[in-house]
């Protein structure tokens, strides 16, 4: 998605902003907010880069390796 400012599904206008990552993984839930990410400004569908998506996997196996049922991590904090 990055280099383009055009949303791939909707055809609306795409800009910096944050959306919410979560995970269900069977036993437990993880909600990560205010994630990095290019959204659509017109229907809402954000893409994550390829860093922070790395950054992602690894905050969600730290919680799974916590065997949270419940974790909510702010990334802007």
């Amino acid at each position: 998605m990055m280099g383009t400012h055009r949303c791939q599904l909707c055809g609306g206008d795409v800009d910096k902003g944050t959306t919410t990552f979560t995970v269900d993984y069977g036993a437990g839930l993880i909600v990560l907010r205010n994630v990095p990410a290019q959204v659509c400004t017109l229907c809402g569908e954000s893409w994550i880069d390829d860093h922070t998506a790395a950054k992602l996997e690894k905050i969600v196996q730290e919680a799974k390796d916590k065997h949270c049922q419940l974790e909510i991590i702010d990334i802007a904090a």
